[in-house]
């Protein structure tokens, strides 16, 4: 990465971690569903899915067709940017862990700062105006383009790759969903 890029990335960074960002779910899901599971071996596990296998007890939902949805305009965001199915699993991953794939808007009392969309991303942080980041292929886009920035992502857990992306106080929460997003990149990737 270039030295004025990573200057920017980590200024960026340390302003939304001064300002206060501590991701992870927001409140409006105080209400969880998450079911924690054991690792499972994936049908179409390969080195492109989960490269280096699942981190921890994995956590799982059942998506109803909205959350599908925005797994599918991930995937299309995805190859859109010229990106490989291992990004889309990062990306579903990070909106697993950051909105549960809801696509949310200001949640008032119960919002982290003024993070919004599926990926939580802040419109005072720099990552578009409120309409941008709550477009699904948008928000996507601006998450894969600060992904592309980190190098050696490829070769990273998915829980690094993630964090180095998103700042969140919980970088260790990302790993949880791999097994699932895995899951739906191979039920959708090629739909």
């Amino acid at each position: 990465m270039n030295t004025i890029l990573r200057k920017s990335v980590l200024g960026i960074a340390g302003l939304a971690f001064t300002g206060g960002v501590f991701a992870g779910p927001v409140a409006a899901h105080a209400a969880d569903t998450t079911t924690p599971t054991k690792p499972v071996a994936v049908t179409v596990q390969g080195d492109k899915l989960i490269p280096h296998g699942v981190q921890g007890e994995q956590s799982r939902i059942d998506l109803d067709d909205e959350q599908t949805a925005n797994v599918k305009a991930i995937i299309a965001a995805t190859k859109k940017a010229g990106m490989d199915e291992r990004a889309a699993v990062v990306s579903i991953a990070t909106a697993l862990q950051e909105s549960k794939l809801e696509n949310l808007g200001h949640l008032g009392d119960r919002n982290d700062h003024d993070s919004q969309g599926l990926f939580q991303q802040r419109p005072s942080s720099g990552w578009g105006t409120v309409e941008q980041i709550t477009d699904p292929e948008y928000s996507t886009t601006a998450f894969l383009k600060g992904l592309k920035q980190v190098d050696g992502w490829q070769d990273m857990p998915l829980t690094k790759a993630a964090q180095t992306v998103q700042v969140s106080a919980y970088p260790d929460h990302y790993a949880q969903w791999e097994q699932q997003a895995a899951d739906l990149v191979a039920e959708h990737w090629n739909n």
